[in-house]
């Protein structure tokens, strides 16, 4: 089974644009589960200019499922990390300065800062991933560092699906098949959607878990958020 893991970084974004605590991010993540959610995930950057660091405790006391946290390992993240020991950390190269995530890690030329990483969260019992882009050498190494997890980026695909779905998938059954060999789990994430994750899951030997948020919150806007999530669970049946 493929687990949904809902990002509801675009809800802190509405909150925060009013400088208040409506929508409540503990209140949708509990209704996110509530409706069929089996992880919630956030991503504070250090702008906190969505998910905040501060919402980092709340969730983690009030959900049942697994947490995910996303985000560039600087100093300030891990010490928010390993205070909380959420189920799961996905380590994501991004700038401070970036919109959002548009490319995974070179874990071949980051291999020893990435290696220090993953031993800290693992001796704070967190599961870690790294994300990366379907590359068979950017798995092996992620393989070496010794992450549980991968991520695999899945904007390429999104972006060339609608013109040739099979081409666009054909990196990814080759990189998930490659990471289950290495002995890693795969996880994916970034710009999937009701239209194009059907099929991704279709066509992967190996998926555990998607992570969607920018798209299952624009669904919802038309649908709302029950109906959402219940399409996107089934999409991953």
């Amino acid at each position: 089974m493929t687990i949904l893991s809902v990002n509801i970084n675009k809800i802190a974004l509405i909150r925060n644009s009013r400088g208040a605590n409506t929508p409540n991010l503990v209140q949708v993540a509990l209704d996110c589960e509530r409706f069929g959610a089996q992880g919630i995930t956030i991503h504070p950057r250090p702008d906190e200019r969505h998910a905040k660091y501060s919402d980092v405790q709340g969730l983690k006391q009030h959900i049942s499922t697994e947490l995910n946290i996303e985000g560039y390992p600087t100093e300030k993240f891990m010490q928010v990390v390993c205070a909380t020991k959420p189920a799961q950390v996905t380590l994501v190269p991004d700038p401070p300065q970036a919109i959002t995530s548009n490319s995974g890690w070179d874990t071949k030329t980051h291999f020893a800062f990435l290696q220090e990483i993953i031993q800290e969260l693992q001796r704070n019992n967190i599961r870690s991933s790294i994300f990366v882009n379907p590359e068979e050498e950017m798995i092996e190494y992620a393989a070496k560092i010794g992450c549980n997890r991968i991520e695999l980026y899945t904007e390429p695909y999104a972006a060339n699906y609608a013109k040739d779905r099979k081409q666009a998938v054909a990196p990814y059954i080759l990189c998930s098949q490659l990471a289950a060999n290495c002995g890693l789990q795969v996880n994916a994430g970034h710009d999937l959607s009701l239209e194009n994750l059907a099929y991704f899951k279709q066509q992967l030997p190996v998926l555990h878990e998607v992570s969607i948020g920018h798209a299952l919150v624009c669904d919802a806007l038309y649908m709302g958020l029950e109906r959402t999530i219940a399409l996107y669970r089934e999409q991953l049946v």
